[in-house]
């Protein structure tokens, strides 16, 4: 039970950071708005989170620096795509480089600096308690908080009005704007939630994950929680799922490095992004689950009439 209890705790800490930033894309393309900047977001929430963290020495305002700090650069990319109409591939695009170039130029004054780190949360007898101990009842503010927000965003997508409105605005915009739902508020509300969660998944990987800051420490994470979404086929529940193998391919990863398996550290370095392109491949051949529940007017624009 020793032995199993490491390789789990590593694996909820390596998923944490991919299934909040998928959960709040998952909300974002539910409203029928694809943000490829999702990398982007995560970085500069890492940066923002980091240095607020380090200047106060208090990780909670790394925390809320972390989510403002990813709600800005979604605020941009709503203004791009829902004020101005431009193409949204192509903006959540140039976000993410916009980002990773913003983040490295913020947090080149922290390069190498310790940071404070979140403390774990210990409840006395519970947290003792062999294997289930640490792992249900040790984890930090942020893992706790990000299993939270699975079960809040299942049940407001399919358990409230507000929920109801999301997913019409995001299946037939056109429709949804004659019922007389607000569709670019309601986008860019989930734009901003998206961001705040990408902004959070950022300020887990330098506040909890590597108590540090270094230059695009978000290593492709952004990219594999979009693929994320496509996996869950937009359901909170499968996005768990998810989450939790990519974490355990991780893992296996370092597992593998360390022991000294004759496989060259860069193709074990590869495993997570290689696992999801085949997913994404399997995934694909189930037309029927993609086309149920794929919003309909993912990435498609909207302008109201005048």
């Amino acid at each position: 039970m020793e032995g199993l209890e490491g390789p789990l705790l590593t694996i909820i800490t390596a998923s944490t950071p991919l299934l909040l930033a998928a959960l709040g894309e998952l909300v974002t393309e539910r409203s029928g708005v694809l943000n490829l900047g999702v990398e982007g977001m995560m970085a500069v929430g890492a940066v923002c989170g980091f240095a607020a963290a380090n200047l106060t020495g208090m990780p909670m305002l790394g925390v809320l620096a972390a989510i403002l700090g990813g709600m800005v650069i979604a605020f941009l990319f709503g203004l791009l795509t829902l004020g101005l109409v431009t193409n949204q591939v192509a903006s959540g695009l140039a976000l993410t480089l916009f980002g990773l170039g913003l983040s490295a130029l913020i947090g080149d004054a922290f390069v190498g600096v310790p940071g404070p780190g979140m403390p774990k949360l210990y409840i006395p007898g519970l947290s003792d308690i062999p294997l289930v101990g640490r792992i249900f009842f040790a984890q930090d503010f942020m893992t706790y908080l990000a299993w939270a927000l699975v079960i809040a965003v299942w049940y407001f997508i399919f358990r409230t009005r507000g929920g109801l409105v999301l997913r019409a605005v995001g299946d037939n915009h056109v429709s949804a704007h004659a019922l007389g739902y607000k569709v670019i508020r309601v986008r860019f509300l989930a734009v901003l939630f998206g961001g705040a969660c990408a902004g959070l998944a950022g300020g887990y990987l330098s506040l909890v994950y590597t108590p540090q800051w270094t230059p695009n420490m978000t290593a492709g994470r952004g990219w594999i929680a979009l693929a994320l979404v496509v996996f869950a086929a937009w359901l909170p529940g499968r996005l768990v799922v998810g989450a939790l193998l990519f974490g355990a391919v991780s893992y296996l990863a370092l597992y593998l490095q360390g022991i000294g398996v004759g496989i060259p550290s860069q193709f074990l370095s590869m495993l997570p992004y290689l696992t999801t392109i085949v997913v994404l491949v399997v995934i694909s051949r189930n037309r029927t689950l993609l086309r149920i529940n794929t919003p309909a007017c993912l990435g498609q624009s909207f302008v109201p009439d005048r």
